[in-house]
């Protein structure tokens, strides 16, 4: 009898979008920096931890993309709390945005790779890195709107991410397709169709 593993992702999927929807108001606008606390005990707990735990989950299930994705941002989420709560004081803005900016190429390939998983993932992965890109180039620029910007597409990035872990959740309890995820184009055919 062969051993089944549980899915990990929608735990990492759900840690994911929780943390980013926190952190996408306080960089859309809607929340002041006073609210980052908030942001922070998620980040170490869920974004982070719930996340580098489905990442590890998924060694078992030979998924290389799961682990990496999941482990590398639930590492993000655990070192944007400490740099936040610990290290921040007189890094300039603009190696902020660098940091930014190197995620956002870290999540453009992982974007990449997502071509051959369905339509959900991908959308999530196209949602973030054009965040990061936002977010970066914000920092860089010293241009509030572009990090506003951001916020806003983290917010989407954080819906997408909540309604592929929910459609997960649901079709795998319900043994059938209730929320569609949309399926990878053919091998052979474009994969953005």
């Amino acid at each position: 009898m062969e051993k089944k593993f549980a899915n990990p992702a929608p735990l990492g999927l759900t840690g994911f979008a929780l943390t980013t929807w926190m952190l996408s108001m306080v960089n859309a606008g809607w929340y002041s920096g006073a609210s980052v606390p908030l942001v922070l005990a998620c980040a170490f707990a869920y974004g982070g931890t719930a996340q580098f735990a489905a990442g590890l989950m998924e060694l078992p299930r030979g998924n290389t993309f799961g682990c990496v994705a999941f482990c590398s941002y639930g590492a993000f989420w655990w070192s944007f709390a400490l740099f936040v709560e610990f290290f921040a004081k007189g890094v300039p803005p603009v190696f902020i945005g660098w940091w930014l900016v190197m995620w956002g190429v870290f999540t453009f390939y992982m974007w990449i790779g997502t071509l051959a998983l369905n339509r959900a993932v991908q959308s999530i992965f196209l949602a973030l890195w054009i965040t990061f890109f936002l977010l970066g180039v914000g920092d860089l620029t010293g241009n509030v709107w572009l990090h506003h910007a951001g916020g806003y597409v983290g917010l989407l990035t954080a819906v997408l991410a909540f309604y592929l872990a929910a459609a997960d959740v649901i079709n795998e309890t319900h043994g059938r397709t209730i929320l569609p995820v949309g399926a990878p184009a053919p091998a052979g055919k474009p994969k953005l169709a």
